[in-house]
């Protein structure tokens, strides 16, 4: 296949308009965003970016986890299509990068490739997948693993937020449940751009992360059960406190992920204490301890440790404990062939590059299951992510979106 000329380059100025544009839709309450899934705000962003890709010649998909398929046609419509993209929703507090990037990067593509009249063999198809954040239904990369076969859709339909709302119910009540078998579509490729979520890149000075492998995952709900008394009138040796607990199993956490540094890492990030009251001592504690590591038998470790100390915690209290697994997925070895043409494409635009490992979970994890799959990565601004104070500039955004241009139009094969 021939490569596209190191003189063809995306629309910075107009890429960095849409995402100032999309900004505008669920502002956050510091300078960030919160549009989280298939929330009111949610909807108002999908349409827009359906607006723009309409507006753009492209065709619009939508499946029954509300999946939305930008599509440019090519010149053979029997070449299966490459798929570029990533998602819309955000954190509560999250930043107006982190995702948005990935898909107006794919929507430039289209802009682009129309602007220079270019041609290509395969169609390509600009990809908004629900629900990667998992903030409100979890797990993370809900849509994206019905579609790769990893959850069924009924399952994903019935994850409820923290209210008791579930996710089937709020999909079809902001209007963007389609109709489209999940999962039906087959791919050539497909790609991810996305800011890095951590600080390499910046510290050493590159402008493009090849990402070659991503961690896996491991999320475990575990709930600490005590009993509620009154924090004033309750001897220090007859309490159940609940809180306390959690903070001797959160000790543990660190421990063990230190113990396969540098690369395993471990927190909790949810936490939930009940009542919550000032004058009450816990009596229950519910939270999430997030482990992740490039290594499945780290994880594993990782997780067998966690459930026999924090048993032990418990036990010597005189508590209870129980451990639910409410996510994961297995360290990710993306496609060689597609991370060559994302390696190539930075040599041949002259960006400064090199391998990463993705620290976070994307659903471009989930599609390498069905096809082939790499990731490019810009610098973020001291590696800040999930928080309005997120940052990147327009020159990095630039960067990524044009070796993902090259990268996928390589892919789809030039013909005029």
């Amino acid at each position: 296949m021939s490569a596209p000329g190191e003189n063809l380059k995306i629309n910075g100025e107009r890429l960095w308009d849409s995402l100032m544009e999309m900004a505008k839709i669920g502002p956050g309450i510091a300078g960030g965003n919160n549009r989280q899934t298939v929330t009111d705000e949610d909807g108002e962003g999908r349409a827009l970016f359906q607006k723009w890709c309409e507006a753009a010649g492209c065709s619009m998909g939508l499946d029954q986890m509300g999946n939305m398929f930008a599509r440019r046609e090519g010149s053979d419509p029997d070449a299966l299509p490459v798929y570029v993209g990533s998602h819309l929703d955000t954190q509560p507090t999250g930043g107006k990068y982190d995702g948005v990037l990935g898909v107006l990067g794919g929507l430039e593509i289209i802009r682009s490739l129309n602007d220079l009249s270019i041609q290509t063999k395969h169609p390509i198809v600009v990809t908004n997948w629900t629900n990667e954040e998992g903030t409100r239904f979890a797990p993370a990369m809900l849509s994206s693993g019905v579609f790769a076969g990893i959850h069924t859709q009924d399952w994903a339909y019935d994850r409820e937020d923290a209210e008791g709302k579930k996710f089937g119910d709020e999909l079809q009540r902001i209007g963007w449940c389609g109709d489209e078998e999940v999962g039906a579509r087959k791919m050539h490729a497909f790609f991810e751009l996305h800011i890095e979520q951590g600080p390499i890149l910046e510290a050493e000075g590159k402008d493009i992360g090849v990402v070659t492998h991503g961690q896996g995952l491991s999320w475990t709900e575990v709930t600490v059960t005590g009993k509620e008394s009154h924090t004033g009138s309750t001897p220090m040796p007859m309490r159940k406190n609940a809180g306390l607990a959690m903070a001797r199993i959160l000790e543990k956490v660190e421990e063990i992920a230190l113990s396969h540094a540098p690369h395993a890492v471990g927190a909790a990030g949810h936490i939930d204490v009940h009542p919550n009251s000032r004058n009450v001592i816990p009596g229950k504690a519910i939270f999430t301890v997030d482990f992740r590591s490039p290594d499945l038998a780290v994880i594993e470790d990782m997780e067998a440790r966690l459930r026999t100390e924090a048993q032990a915690i418990v036990d010597a209290m005189g508590l209870s404990v129980a451990f639910e697994k409410v996510g994961g997925f297995d360290p990710v070895a993306f496609d060689e062939n597609c991370v060559q043409a994302v390696r190539n494409a930075a040599e041949r635009l002259g960006y400064s590059h090199q391998n990463l490992i993705s620290g976070a979970g994307h659903d471009a994890c989930w599609i390498n299951r069905v096809a082939p799959t790499a990731m490019v990565m810009c610098p973020c601004v001291d590696g800040l992510s999930h928080n309005e104070a997120e940052e990147i500039s327009p020159d990095w955004a630039a960067a990524g979106a044009n070796v993902l241009f090259h990268a996928v139009v390589e892919t789809a094969e030039i013909v005029s």
